[in-house]
């Protein structure tokens, strides 16, 4: 299993789930426990992915019309939150018959599902390494430093940073960044995923994630001269 978060929302988490999961062997799953800010009948992450990567299973827990935090949304909506261990058991029971689970969480790592839990809860009861997706450009050393920081304190391992993102002509910052992600969080950086990945066909997708992923996530990148 492989938890996905983000160090914030709009970074690209989505994309990178889907990245990861058109290049694993076998069969995968991607778990949504808790989908914001979209309606009953609207598409969701998992809409996006699914479409990306045809063939993988795609399982959403609940769904909430506010765009706000899981835990926030559910209250303003009158529902029950969905909990970590809750999430863990839906991961659980997709891994008895998938090869890979990724779990996306709800914006960052200790975003709330309800009012204890937070994603980082998820791969605690999973055991699960967590793969870190970041922005490219200027704020990111501090958002990513403080969400790996919080891997480190509550002992889960981290799989990796993963910039979600990567613009077409980076710039001074973001080129920079290549560099200093490594080295101011202690873990590698194993990816740059180019912005507007997103909208392309399965097909190009696929090669799109093969060259932007690193071999440890199934990919041939390699980290570019700053």
């Amino acid at each position: 299993m492989l938890v996905v978060t983000g160090t914030g929302t709009g970074v690209g988490k989505t994309v990178v789930t889907a990245a990861v999961a058109a290049l694993a062997p076998g069969r995968v799953a991607v778990l949504k426990p808790a989908q914001t800010g979209v309606g009953p009948d609207e598409p969701g992450d998992l809409a996006d992915v699914a479409r990306l990567v045809p063939g993988v299973t795609v399982r959403e827990l609940a769904r909430y019309p506010d765009p706000l935090a899981p835990a926030t949304a559910a209250r303003r909506a009158g529902r029950p939150p969905v909990t970590p261990a809750q999430a863990a058991a839906a991961a659980r029971e997709l891994a008895a018959d998938h090869d890979l689970v990724l779990v996306e969480g709800a914006g960052g790592l200790l975003v709330r599902f309800d009012d204890d839990g937070t994603l980082a809860d998820v791969a605690a009861e999973l055991g699960a390494p967590v793969l870190v997706v970041t922005a490219p450009g200027l704020g990111t050393l501090n958002h990513t430093e403080l969400t790996t920081a919080a891997l480190r304190a509550r002992g889960l391992a981290c799989a990796g940073v993963v910039v979600g993102a990567w613009p077409r002509e980076p710039d001074l910052a973001a080129r920079c960044n290549l560099a200093d992600l490594p080295a101011v969080t202690g873990f590698p950086l194993v990816g740059a995923v180019p912005e507007g990945s997103g909208t392309l066909e399965p097909d190009a997708f696929a090669a799109v994630a093969r060259h932007s992923l690193s071999c440890e996530l199934g990919g041939g990148w390699q980290t570019p001269e700053a």
